[in-house]
């Protein structure tokens, strides 16, 4: 058993942090000794642990709890992803690092290349590899058979129009290897439904904030974790291109814009517009 102050010298979390998580119930000590000490053993470190790594993407604790306390959590699951997750942060960070050192030996070249039908073909495997089986009957009933969808999948995916599609997507990532690295490496779906479900908290408190000034502290402090949590969504090292282009979407596709301000009120679709553009321009 180690005490709370054991505990913190060993993780580098203050003993303050441990109370509280104690306190919200997301790490419950082991038990409490005759004086009224929090203990924890091996089991209590585990979990600790299993925190951290959740906090290292950010994760809010109140989710981090409800992802914890669901019964079908999988620990060997959670684990194998996180560690995915970690090694995609890793390996960003290396191309970024050999990016840097090209452009120091002026040897920069980026190859933007609109994706070959190898390259849809690749996408479109990986895709139906990960889909679900409820997903796999959906495009059944629609499709008449898993093959007909791809082979209609695969013929829209050639199209001029997809084909420009395929360009943003490469102005969004940068390169056609890391466009393809996030087609490959989801982000595990317990993670991503937690991004979603903060991008949608933001979503609407930039709406409840409608009317105030786009250049206040208060609205890009909400723009800026929007762009925190798209980058982890997306996989993106730099989300300000996508957003921009929603910003502009919801101000001239007028389906966007109806759909947007049914949801979160009237005016709300110019108003998030007109929030990121402040926010980046």
């Amino acid at each position: 058993m180690r005490t709370v102050k054991e505990v913190s010298e060993l993780t580098g979390i203050s003993v303050r942090t441990l109370h509280y998580y104690d306190e919200i119930g997301l790490l419950k000590p082991t038990k409490c000794s005759e004086a009224g000490y929090r203990l924890y053993d091996d089991k209590a470190l585990e979990i600790l642990q299993q925190i951290l790594f959740f906090r290292e993407f950010d994760i809010p604790l109140k989710e981090i709890k409800a992802i914890m306390n669901d019964p079908e959590f999988d620990q060997e699951k959670t684990l194998t992803s996180q560690k995915r997750l970690l090694e995609l942060k890793r390996d960003r960070l290396d191309r970024l690092i050999d990016t840097i050192n090209d452009i120091l030996k002026g040897e920069n070249s980026m190859n933007f290349e609109v994706f070959s039908q190898t390259d849809i073909q690749e996408m479109c495997d990986f895709m139906m590899q990960k889909m679900s089986d409820q997903q796999k009957e959906i495009f059944k009933e629609q499709y008449g058979s898993l093959e007909t969808f791809k082979e209609d999948f695969l013929q829209k995916a050639g199209s001029q129009k997809a084909q420009a599609n395929y360009q943003k997507m490469l102005e969004w990532y940068g390169s056609k290897e890391k466009a393809m690295d996030s087609v490959k490496n989801n982000v595990p779906e317990e993670i991503f439904n937690s991004y979603q479900k903060r991008s949608e908290a933001l979503y609407k408190k930039l709406s409840e904030a409608k009317g105030k000034d786009v250049h206040s502290f208060e609205v890009k402090q909400i723009v800026g974790e929007l762009d925190f949590v798209s980058k982890q969504l997306y996989q993106l090292d730099d989300v300000s291109k996508l957003l921009l282009e929603l910003a502009e979407l919801y101000e001239t596709n007028t389906e966007m814009m109806e759909a947007y301000d049914t949801t979160y009120g009237d005016g709300a679709a110019s108003y998030l517009s007109e929030a990121i553009k402040a926010f980046y321009l």
